[in-house]
């Protein structure tokens, strides 16, 4: 296994080098595109265990998403659902002999996290325009502009360094212990290679929609905090 910071090319399309962590990533999309085209063809209004099936992890999304932030989930299922997917099967793939998982190589994660710092800006500029993103730095005053801007940033790279630290030091133990011991002994280590891919995989996905859903509250104006109406006093007769 090479080392995750560094990137054997196999070929080259041009100037453009591909890696085995490219090709397992183009694998992986395209078993999702054609997995979610066989799964969801041919709906029907009265589902079948498939379809049923299907809703119940969409009910669960959603429900996952409006728990987690209270906001609206239709918005935000499709990026959040399939992000979560991804990095599930991504971080699965070692189960392929052969096959080291993108998600131990530092370009894919910052790839993910790439695309979660350009998703916060554009829900944060759909759901509250431009402007009202824009100000959402100034808050609670023009001084934490810096900081604030720092920290959109800085959060966002915790989220690749967590699922880059977790995922590579689970493929290197798992190696290190099967060269030693042989290929029984690794077992209990591999399930909770996997448990662990999951729970990267939820906690990357939850990170997201929390940063996400943040920049869209941010940004939107707040309405003034109304106090208790006031009771008409009743006159004595």
């Amino acid at each position: 296994m090479n080392s995750p910071l560094e990137s054997v090319a196999l070929f080259y399309i041009g100037p453009v080098p591909i890696t085995q962590a490219i090709l397992t990533t183009w694998a992986i999309m395209a078993v999702l595109v054609l997995g979610a085209k066989l799964l969801t063809r041919r709906l029907a209004l009265i589902a079948d265990k498939r379809q049923a099936a299907l809703e119940l992890l969409v009910a669960m999304l959603d429900t996952q998403i409006r728990e987690t932030t209270g906001a609206a989930p239709a918005p935000y299922r499709d990026f959040i659902g399939t992000l979560f997917l991804f990095i599930l099967v991504a971080n699965w793939s070692s189960l392929v002999p052969g096959v080291d998982p993108p998600t131990a190589k530092l370009e894919t994660d910052a790839a993910l996290a790439l695309l979660v710092f350009l998703s916060v800006i554009w829900f944060g500029v759909r759901g509250a325009g431009l402007r009202g993103y824009l100000k959402s730095f100034a808050a609670p005053n023009v001084v934490m502009i810096p900081l604030n801007m720092l920290e959109s940033v800085t959060r966002v790279f915790s989220m690749f360094v967590r699922l880059f630290g977790n995922v590579m030091s689970g493929v290197f133990v798992i190696g290190i212990v099967a060269s030693l011991a042989g290929l029984l002994v690794p077992i209990p280590l591999i399930a909770l290679d996997l448990l662990t891919g999951l729970v990267q995989a939820y906690i990357f996905a939850v990170l997201a929609m929390v940063f996400i859903t943040s920049a869209v509250e941010d940004g939107q104006p707040r309405r003034a905090e109304a106090g208790p109406v006031p009771s008409p006093k009743q006159k004595d007769p």
